[in-house]
């Protein structure tokens, strides 16, 4: 089980190299073959990983596939606003399913809400929409409601840091703030000021965070299989 594990983990990792690779040199071409292989890897090494079918998992899988989606569905928005609003919409049923999960751990951890949390948030959020705005036109009604649900997606994932394992707990929160910081450059490069390597930028935090959830959900339930508790 740890060899196959350890393979899909390889597979993703090199995948993403790849796409790294290929978007800073401008390969369009071979990015339609690694782009859509990144969660795809990333679901096998999750399920190479978690044995059980508790509902935390189903979350974690359908917020991965969701993401293949939007991955997808992006890849097309130069041609057409249509596939960046559907590429949107995938991502926010994504972030959708992350919330889903951060909340179940929360209510299983007994972590009572910690309304400080939503302070940075809103801040930064209030920053970002003042920041795009003048830029959104159309968009500024989908990029609010998006901007809305991924920084509750991120107060929740704050609630990670108070959850008996320490290290599932840093790695869902850290891996969280960076899908924040992947999302918020993207938007900046398309609705505010594009700039070189936007794209690389894009697809490392994205890339890097969603294996942090991954592997920090991976360690929660493994916490759980091991002790019987989520600690």
């Amino acid at each position: 089980l740890v060899m196959k594990k350890n393979y899909w983990l390889v597979l993703f990792v090199s995948c993403l190299i790849a796409e790294l690779l290929l978007t800073y040199t401008g390969n369009e071409i071979l990015r339609y073959i690694t782009k859509p292989l990144l969660m795809p890897f990333l679901c096998a090494y999750y399920l190479a990983a978690v044995r059980s079918t508790a509902g935390f998992n189903r979350s974690i899988i359908a917020a991965l596939f969701f993401s293949w989606l939007g991955d997808i569905l992006l890849m097309f928005d130069s041609g057409s606003s249509l596939f960046f609003i559907l590429g949107l919409s995938s991502f926010l049923i994504a972030h959708i399913f992350y919330i889903f999960f951060f909340h179940a751990v929360r209510i299983a951890e007994a972590i009572k809400p910690k309304g400080f949390l939503l302070i940075p948030v809103v801040v930064y959020y209030a920053v970002l929409i003042s920041i795009l705005s003048p830029g959104l036109g159309d968009m500024k009604l989908p990029v609010r409601v998006y901007g809305v649900v991924i920084c509750f997606m991120l107060m929740l994932a704050l609630h990670m840091f108070f959850i008996k394992n320490k290290k599932a707990g840093l790695l869902m929160a850290f891996g969280a703030f960076l899908f924040v910081i992947s999302d918020s450059i993207l938007a900046i490069n398309k609705f505010y000021a594009s700039f070189s390597q936007a794209g690389v930028l894009v697809m490392l935090t994205y890339g890097i965070a969603q294996l942090l959830i991954t592997e920090g959900a991976i360690k929660y339930n493994s916490g759980i299989a091991k002790t019987g508790n989520p600690s």
